[in-house]
């Protein structure tokens, strides 16, 4: 009864959409824009783009093909839009409440960070925003720096003990122990929780947090035909699944253990909004603090929930990202011995083993190596956002399409997903030259003059996106990134174990991250293995 109900919902569903789809095509301003021709009856050309690997060569290539601008066939044989044109991917996100992330995306999110700041829109996500800030500021990072070197001197030790008892050299997967140290680090800079993952082996439960966490983020990242339906036809979220009654669960524990992390935030402080004697300035108790700030208005505060809801947003946004970054800079170095030997020279020129936020931004090619590698392998390779209401958005340089005509804006229809490339924006050869796809850390030396017209928040990269919905911790990141990759490449030569060529990137479809992959052992999962030989032995 269930299975029939479900056809015939998917039967209606299907219809309905097939026929507004044909209704919009007929009349898309996109049809007569250059691009690629559809591989697939129904598909279009999303089959070919979920085929090849993320490392987008493929866009890269349509790019040279066709300019920044062009058409993509999509399901239901619909147009689609690919821009990376600089002046394009600025308005949109720089007009989110005309680009709105797309529902499909935003379900996605929800189910790993519930209601936080990732997935609030319009006044909701203002409100977030203008509250979180003051915990991602400078001074805030600033304090929160020794936490980031004491973790890292931690997975040092643990590295180094292994290759003492390999004899001098040791194989090590590094993604995997990054990934436990940036969980260490969220938890204590978050809300001064101790996940203790490093040190996990020595203990017979794993961490309650950090268990629902990986249940959340695995259910959501293991995506099937089942997943993929029902990103198409919402109405098919309705049914039940086994992955769903596991994501509640670790949702509701994660959400348990918030209350809990927010009652001892709102503990450490004292009625005047100061911080009690002692207490570590964590993300959570900055954040409790600004949210029952005077300069607030009491209908502006932020909801205890709201507040709860933030916890899963902060171990995603500094979990994942910052442990796939730090194991692409440290591949990228494998790439680049004298890069690798030039910035652990500049390392061991500092006279502490724990340096200061400031002393880490002082280092100029460290700030190179962090650039360039997330240039070249940007954690994130891309979004989307879906226009709410028709729009015409100006354009850096005019598009030809396959009339001859010549136009200076493009019309984007209601409804239209417009992609918010990273990665090929990051990777665009008339920005970045010839040797666009090489690691080059000396090109910061003098970046090209074009970059700065990537709309990014920092660094002439889109890495960490731009506008009101960049992303907020991208000093915390950075700040994290340099600390790891200060401490490791001091104390160890990294080499890769194998060769460079079964070195390739992979993401799930649902997936936030890019992880490395060993080709010729995929059915291990992300990975990356290092020989890993302490310096000077």
């Amino acid at each position: 009864m269930l299975l029939k109900l479900a056809a015939s919902l998917l039967g209606g569903s299907a219809a309905y959409l097939i026929l507004k789809a044909v209704y919009a095509e007929l009349v898309s301003p996109l049809r007569s824009l250059p691009g690629p021709r559809s591989t697939h009856w129904f598909f279009g050309n999303l089959k070919e783009l979920m085929e090849v690997p993320e490392d987008g060569t493929l866009i890269e290539n349509w790019v040279q093909k066709y300019g920044h601008t062009f058409k993509i066939h999509l399901p239901f044989g619909r147009s689609g839009v690919f821009t990376s044109d600089t002046r394009a991917i600025h308005h949109f996100l720089s007009h989110p409440e005309l680009y709105e992330l797309p529902p499909s995306t935003r379900q996605t999110l929800r189910s790993i960070v519930g209601p936080g700041l990732l997935v609030a829109k319009g006044d909701a996500h203002k409100q977030q925003r203008k509250i979180m800030n003051p915990a991602f500021g400078a001074p805030q990072v600033r304090d929160l720096t020794e936490i980031f070197t004491a973790t890292s001197i931690q997975l040092r030790d643990i590295w180094a003990a292994e290759a003492t008892k390999n004899g001098g050299v040791a194989r090590v997967e590094i993604l995997s122990w990054l990934s436990k140290a940036t969980l260490d680090i969220i938890g204590l800079a978050g809300f001064n929780y101790k996940i203790n993952a490093l040190g996990a082996e020595n203990h017979d439960a794993p961490d309650e947090l950090a268990n629902a966490f990986e249940e959340v983020f695995k259910a959501e990242t293991t995506i099937g035909l089942i997943s993929g339906l029902r990103s198409l036809f919402p109405v098919l979220r309705r049914l039940s699944m086994a992955q769903d009654r596991v994501t509640a669960e670790a949702q509701a524990t994660m959400m348990r253990i918030g209350r809990q992390l927010l009652t001892e935030a709102k503990r450490e402080i004292r009625e005047n909004g100061t911080f009690a004697p002692g207490h570590a300035r964590d993300l959570l108790t900055l954040l409790v603090r600004a949210n029952t700030s005077k300069d607030i208005p009491a209908h502006q505060r932020l909801s205890d929930e709201d507040v709860i809801a933030q916890v899963p947003t902060f171990l995603v946004a500094g979990h994942e990202t910052t442990s796939t970054a730090v194991t692409w800079a440290l591949f990228a170095l494998t790439q680049n011995i004298p890069a690798q030997s030039r910035l652990r020279d500049e390392l061991l020129g500092v006279s502490t083993d724990n340096p200061t936020m400031d002393e880490l931004n002082a280092l100029p090619y460290l700030e190179c190596v962090v650039r360039e590698s997330l240039r070249l392998y940007a954690p994130v390779i891309g979004t989307s956002r879906v226009a709410v209401r028709d729009d015409v958005v100006p354009l850096s340089a005019p598009i030809i399409d396959v009339k001859g005509n010549v136009h200076e804006t493009l019309r984007i229809p209601k409804g239209t997903i417009v992609p918010i490339p990273i990665l090929t924006l990051n990777r665009d050869i008339d920005i970045w030259g010839s040797n666009v796809m090489e690691f080059v850390p000396e090109r910061w030396e003098t970046p090209p003059a074009n970059a700065n017209s990537i709309p990014g928040v920092w660094g002439h990269v889109l890495t960490f996106l731009g506008g009101p919905r960049s992303c907020i911790g991208f000093r915390f990141s950075l700040i994290e990134t340099k600390a790891l990759i200060f401490t490791l490449v001091r104390a160890f030569e990294f080499e890769l174990a194998v060769p460079s060529e079964e070195i390739a990137s992979r993401k799930e479809m649902s997936a936030i991250v890019q992880r490395p992959v060993v080709l010729t052992d995929e059915a291990a999962g992300y990975q990356m293995p290092l020989l890993v030989k302490p310096v000077g032995q």
